[in-house]
């Protein structure tokens, strides 16, 4: 794939699909070439309502990737999608490498690469600049690795947000190793819902080597994680254990730089702080812990200080 292809701005000619272009049912599948998928989405985001309302219609995905096995995607451009910019579904095996995606940082909802139900997930060396999450994991992800990953603006790398719905699978074994995070909302971030129907299990997950410059929320475990306006109150069933945050340093644009609030219900286990250096971007004091149902296990450098 070579030069621009340009979305329609005209909602009305995509169906009810959600999709722009879709891969699907397809083996050994290569695309690579250096082109761009510019979804021309400044004239659709005014229309995104999912922001508030969680019953809403969505806006068109740039490239769905569905049920796809031995894919390698590489030096493709993403530009203004309407939504999400990359999504994968049901996939194994799949290598991306030189990803670029770029959206305004206010664009709404248009996450860079978003996973679903994908086993041997390979992503690397991509520049992720975006209005939302600039790669987020979702439920019944395994052997999932990141690196090299640089993004900004956006909200971080997320897990999740996970436990929204019925029968999800469980998220195990991701890697995320050296990736910078510049001026984005959140570095590394795991999110559940609070009053999940179902329970599941998120484990097996490690965060090494990351640098994060000006970022709000270096390291977050959000277990009551609600985008609306009211939500219940009650405990996410989402299970947190054998996490790993490894060499994790840089700067924080907020007071607090490690927030770790799991779940009443099912508390986190296992998870493991090493050298953690976080200093206040604008200089003066030191930022602070928050914890919630959590004994963290401490090791090496802790700046800021663990929870008392």
């Amino acid at each position: 794939m070579q030069g621009f292809l340009k979305a329609s701005t005209d909602l009305n000619r995509y169906g009810s699909s959600a999709d722009w272009f879709e891969f699907g049912w397809v083996d050994g599948l290569n695309l690579i070439g250096g082109g761009t998928f510019d979804g021309q989405g400044a004239a659709s985001w005014p229309f995104n309502k999912c922001p508030t309302n969680q019953n809403c219609k969505l806006l068109p995905t740039n490239v769905k990737f569905v049920s796809l096995t031995n894919t390698v995607v590489k030096s493709i451009t993403s530009l203004n999608s309407k939504f999400f910019h990359i999504v994968l579904l049901d996939c194994k095996d799949f290598k991306a490498s030189e990803i670029h995606i770029s959206a305004p940082g206010n664009s709404p909802n248009t996450d860079g690469i978003h996973m679903e139900r994908s086993t041997g997930v390979t992503i690397a060396n991509a520049n992720i600049g975006t209005g939302d999450d600039c790669v987020s994991i979702g439920q019944g992800n395994a052997h999932v690795t990141i690196t090299g990953v640089t993004c900004g603006p956006g909200h971080g790398i997320s897990v999740g947000s996970l436990g929204r719905y019925q029968n999800e699978g469980d998220v195990n074994g991701l890697l995320v190793k050296g990736c910078t995070l510049s001026g984005t909302m959140n570095g590394i971030r795991i999110k559940t819902w609070a009053n999940s129907p179902d329970s599941s299990v998120a484990s097996n997950m490690t965060f090494e080597d990351i640098v994060v410059n000006n970022v709000a929320n270096p390291i977050i475990i959000d277990q009551t994680y609600c985008p609306y306006a009211s939500c219940s109150s009650s405990p996410s069933k989402v299970k947190l254990s054998d996490i790993t945050f490894k060499n994790i340093r840089g700067t924080t644009s907020s007071p607090v730089a490690v927030t770790l609030e799991c779940s009443k219900g099912v508390p986190c286990q296992n998870v493991k702080l090493e050298d953690v250096h976080l200093d206040p971007a604008g200089g003066g004091t030191v930022a602070k812990s928050s914890c919630l149902n959590i004994q963290a296990k401490y090791s090496g450098t802790q700046i800021p200080p663990p929870c008392a």
